[in-house]
């Protein structure tokens, strides 16, 4: 986890000038420095390049990053790791207990397969405590098309069957952004970051950031082969950025993702996710989800580091998701 209590003005060389172009440029932690190229780094602050490297490599040993740890040292740090339920048991045990904390999970499929219903659950379920599936915390939501609806979250807290749950109080701990653009949108990761800063020693600390969804803009700024490159470019910085922020609050990452025909398919499913490799290769968890008979929807996990590829039933009511 990351070392609160140093700040950028305690590096060396570092005064409240450069500490202020450091931070309108997104870097508001000593980890963002000691992870920083120093071109990036002299371009932003106006420094040499000398002087970048010797504030990196300053920010590297006060941040203590970039060195190798034992398989047991890692093995302690995942102890840290904490689980987010949907409090649909049979999801949930697809998803070894819940969302990952520190991790970035991808919902994808077609329209209408549950992947926003989802995410409003999840913006719902973080605010429960622990003992309850949650994890006492708020939620950070960027809209990029149009798909929050606070009237949702007031049928899913009332769905909860839970005593003296507040609708209004829910609502106040769910911070929402609409991204206009993809620049918007990579912006509104760095302003998530302060506002989760700002809220770190707080009652309820951000504890999930929600991107509804992740390639809308990019796939409608950047058409074409041509653009291809530059896209997926943007969208690597982008998904790095927040893999950095989760890493840091130790919060779920949870983002939505469309999808698109091959029409080269033609025996089983020809839906695949937008973004290609540098998605696929990103998120930590990808779950596929799909229409099913009888108003069901089906997750699948389809890629995790730890976890067996499986599938999941569940019901979308107005309650919010539910057991079949």
């Amino acid at each position: 986890m990351a070392n609160t209590s140093i700040e950028l003005e305690d590096l060396p060389g570092v005064g409240p000038s450069t500490a202020e172009k450091l931070r309108e440029a997104g870097f508001l932690t000593v980890e963002s420095v000691a992870t920083a190229s120093p071109v990036e780094l002299s371009e932003t602050a106006e420094i040499g390049e000398s002087t970048a490297k010797k504030m990196i490599k300053a920010a590297r040993e006060i941040a203590d990053i970039g060195g190798f740890k034992t398989g047991k040292e890692v093995f302690e740090q995942r102890k840290d790791v904490r689980k987010l339920q949907t409090r649909v048991p049979d999801l949930d045990a697809l998803l070894g207990g819940g969302v990952e904390t520190q991790a970035i999970t991808e919902l994808y499929g077609e329209f209408g397969s549950g992947k926003s219903q989802i995410v409003h659950q999840l913006a719902v379920n973080v605010q429960l405590d622990e003992d309850d599936g949650g994890l006492h915390g708020s939620a950070i939501y960027i809209d990029t098309e149009n798909t929050f609806r606070p009237e949702r979250i007031e049928q899913m807290v009332n769905g909860l069957g839970i005593d003296g749950a507040d609708p209004e109080e829910f609502l106040s701990n769910i911070h929402v952004a609409r991204a206009h653009t993809s620049d918007h949108q990579m912006l509104l990761v760095e302003t998530a970051r302060e506002r989760a800063k700002e809220m770190r020693g707080s009652d309820m600390p951000v504890r999930i950031f929600i991107i509804d969804s992740l390639t809308g803009h990019f796939r409608a700024e950047y058409a074409g082969r041509g653009t291809l490159a530059t896209r997926q470019q943007k969208l690597n910085r982008h998904m790095h950025d927040l893999f950095k922020l989760v890493d840091e609050n130790n919060a779920v990452a949870l983002v939505t993702n469309q999808v698109m025909s091959n029409p080269a398919v033609f025996f089983g499913d020809p839906t695949k996710p937008i973004g290609g490799n540098i998605v696929g290769h990103t998120a930590t968890f990808r779950v596929y989800l799909r229409k099913s008979k009888g108003g069901k929807r089906v997750a699948r996990l389809v890629d995790s580091p730890n976890l067996p590829e499986g599938e999941a039933a569940f019901m979308v009511e107005e309650a919010g998701i539910k057991s079949c």
